[in-house]
């Protein structure tokens, strides 16, 4: 890439992308383009044919995805695989079409097996089943990243994917219909120290474990990928470090100092009962996270209470 490159990040609202277009203008690229959801329907064939006929964009970050936690995935499992393919058919075709020189695709490590060798790595794709709860996402994805491949082995496009692991930070989603397990923490905490409810409740064991990257850190991964990697594999975005849903549980209750009990609805779903990335591959391609989760988690609570008026909260 080149720092005169037009860069178009789509989804350049959402954690993932916002992040993204923050890293890449810290970094001295300042020609980078969005467009919000009103703006261009990234599932309509034509809209995304005719942005792509007029801006004309030298690199893309393919950021924005329908996203969700257990319950969103379990509940509309077919507008989750529907929305998310046609999305990436529409952009990655045209990213063809219109000779983008470089193509990033954001995955999810989701993609891998529910029951795949710990830390999971990248060749550990399509060697086992998903986990059932977000299986209809994970397929969409890894369509995603297989089509960026094979566009690579048949045409020579520089499309790369990444799988970065769990994110959170700035700009997440704090609708407790749709959210993953961080924001909700941090909401629900945080409305039950405001309000003075004696417990909280929290789906599942608490027992599984997880791996979380601040999406700060994720978001200079990808710029230094876009800028030092061209291979036809996907690369794992992680910390290589886990903790239980229990022991995360404990770490937002202490931030945001709520001081009632933690009540675990064993009645709800785990998913997957561990997922840590393998970032051998990452490490050795010269990159390594920055922000440790005890800051992180810090850093997003600072966040949430700041902009608790305008994020986004469902209903």
């Amino acid at each position: 890439m080149e720092k005169k490159d037009k860069i178009y990040v789509a989804g350049h609202r959402g954690l993932v992308g916002s992040a993204i277009v923050r890293s890449l203008n810290r970094q001295g690229y300042e020609n980078v383009i969005g467009r919000t959801h009103r703006e261009l329907e990234l599932a309509d064939q034509a809209a995304v044919r005719a942005f792509f006929e007029t801006e004309r964009p030298d690199v893309v970050v393919l950021a924005a995805a329908k996203v969700g936690g257990i319950g969103a995935n379990h509940s509309v499992p077919a507008d989750f695989i529907y929305d998310n393919l046609q999305i990436q058919c529409n952009v990655i075709k045209c990213c063809h079409d219109y000779q983008v020189k470089k193509l990033l695709f954001l995955g999810s490590t989701c993609i891998y097996p529910r029951m795949a060798p710990q830390p999971i790595p990248e060749d550990a794709l399509l060697t086992g089943p998903l986990e059932e709860t977000n299986e209809a996402y994970a397929i969409a994805k890894i369509a995603g990243l297989e089509m960026c491949r094979f566009y690579k082995r048949q045409y020579g496009d520089d499309f790369i994917s990444c799988m970065p692991t769990n994110l959170y930070g700035p700009f997440d989603n704090y609708d407790l219909e749709g959210s993953h397990v961080m924001p909700a923490m941090i909401r629900k905490f945080h409305e039950a120290k405001m309000s003075g409810a004696p417990t909280v409740e929290l789906w599942g064991t608490g027992a599984p474990l997880r791996e979380f990257l601040y999406v700060d850190d994720m978001a200079d991964a990808c710029v230094y990928l876009m800028e030092h990697y061209s291979g036809e594999q996907h690369v794992n975005i992680g910390t290589g470090k886990e903790l239980t849903i229990r022991e995360l549980a404990a770490l937002v209750k202490e931030t945001v100092g709520y001081e009632g009990e933690i009540v675990w609805n064993s009645n709800m779903p785990d998913g997957t009962p561990r997922k840590l990335t393998d970032v051998s591959k990452l490490h050795g391609l010269g990159w390594k996270h920055k922000v440790e989760l005890e800051d992180g988690v810090k850093l997003a609570y600072d966040w949430f209470r700041e902009n608790v008026g305008s994020a986004r909260m469902g209903g």
